[in-house]
């Protein structure tokens, strides 16, 4: 049997996705596993999910998904690099997957993987290297190098699937990793317009509804976390802590992507903006992104290092699984070469990486429920005590 691995956030979990996972089993065999490595509360911008991860994790188990495992917190929070990287080692990790499978505006494997081998070698390294150096944003400086090394071909790059999917395509390549690769082409939406991830994102925030992107056995997850008073999140409920927390840090230095400056300059908006918009605003520039911006902030708060992001990962954390993904488990715990927590205080019995990156997950936890409009939701100490959803095949 085929096991295909998806790296994903599912903010909210919507049709596109859904097709994704059906068009792989098309491709591989109607009898293909499918397991998802998920961001957790927080993504890969530095904003919050807008729901919780095991209602995220629940409602992909519900549409298709057999197992869905966290995408390392450290690793989910960081640039793409970073991001891709942490979730390709997980799949590795884990031990049962045969196949990767990634959505691109392209839908051409051949040209992906002549990107990432493009990007991988020392013509490129240097080149990028000699525009940053100049002032170049790295997307862009990136985006140059290739051009010059590829010609029209480098034009993959500038689509954001087609560029996550070539990170995926690199990180293979530098893990050795046995995962063969699949493309599904993504159809209908562009980023960020009608049907996207944001602009349903927007839709649940503003109180209009999803628009029926989401499909109805997702929906009645998020329902029910809407009902709890739980969700839909964004930054905005957050903004106060997040606030506090990083006027009284004296150090970003150290901050993961905090260099060329971007640091220092974080920490004199921090200090003279009032309110975490107003900061992103007076630190972002044509170099530095809104979004590593957003993600440095977070970092921030948290206290997540450049060495952190670094660690590679050293657990990898049961979200959801049906009666398949719980075979897949049995298999993994004679295979995986990480240990598999189902069981949240199981992880003390780890060592001091894997309770350091956990406790990082935990204060993130925290720091998301927060937000939560029900104030009775906003206990502390969640991460320490809740378990895998499971779902049998009778639900």
């Amino acid at each position: 049997m085929n096991v295909a691995g998806i790296i994903c956030e599912y903010n909210p979990l919507h049709a596109g996705h859904v097709r994704q996972m059906e068009l792989t089993r098309r491709a591989l065999g109607e009898d293909t596993a499918v397991v998802c490595v998920m961001s957790g509360n927080f993504t890969q911008r530095g904003e919050c999910a807008v729901f919780e991860k095991h209602a995220r994790a629940e409602a992909a188990v519900r549409c298709g998904a057999d197992l869905v495992i966290e995408l390392p917190f450290c690793r989910s929070i960081a640039a793409a690099g970073y991001f891709a990287s942490g979730a390709v080692e997980a799949l590795n990790a884990l031990g049962v997957c045969t196949h990767l499978s990634f959505g691109s505006e392209c839908g051409d494997l051949a040209l992906l993987n002549g990107c990432a081998q493009a990007l991988l070698s020392p013509d490129a390294e240097r080149l990028t290297a000699e525009r940053i150096a100049g002032g170049v944003p790295t997307a862009i400086a990136r985006q140059q190098a290739l051009t010059e090394l590829l010609g029209a071909q480098a034009e993959a790059l500038s689509s954001p699937n087609n560029a996550l999917g070539i990170e995926y395509l690199m990180a293979l390549r530098r893990t050795g990793s046995r995962l063969l690769p699949m493309t599904v082409r993504r159809e209908g939406s562009v980023h960020g317009g009608p049907g996207s991830g944001g602009s349903i994102r927007a839709a649940l925030l503003s109180g209009a509804g999803h628009g029926g992107s989401i499909p109805p056995d997702a929906w009645s997850v998020f329902q029910r976390e809407i009902d709890a008073g739980r969700c839909p999140m964004g930054m905005d409920a957050l903004e106060t802590a997040i606030m506090a927390a990083v006027r009284l840090r004296e150090d970003f230095s150290r901050l993961p992507g905090a260099g060329e400056g971007l640091g220092d300059r974080m920490k004199k908006a921090v200090r003279a903006a009032c309110c975490v918009q107003e900061v992103i605003e007076q630190t972002k520039s044509k170099r530095y992104t809104r979004s590593r911006v957003q993600r440095l902030l977070l970092c921030a708060f948290l206290g997540v290092t450049e060495d952190d992001v670094q660690e590679k990962p050293s657990f990898l954390n049961v979200l959801a699984m049906n009666q398949t993904g719980m075979a897949l488990l049995r298999l993994a715990g004679e295979k995986s070469s990480l240990p598999i927590l189902t069981k949240p205080a199981s992880v003390k019995k780890l060592d001091e990486r894997a309770v350091r990156a956990f406790s990082l997950q935990a204060a993130a936890t925290d720091l998301y429920v927060l937000g939560y409009g029900e104030k009775a939701q906003r206990l502390g100490g969640r991460e320490w005590t809740i378990s895998p959803v499971i779902l049998m095949q009778t639900e």
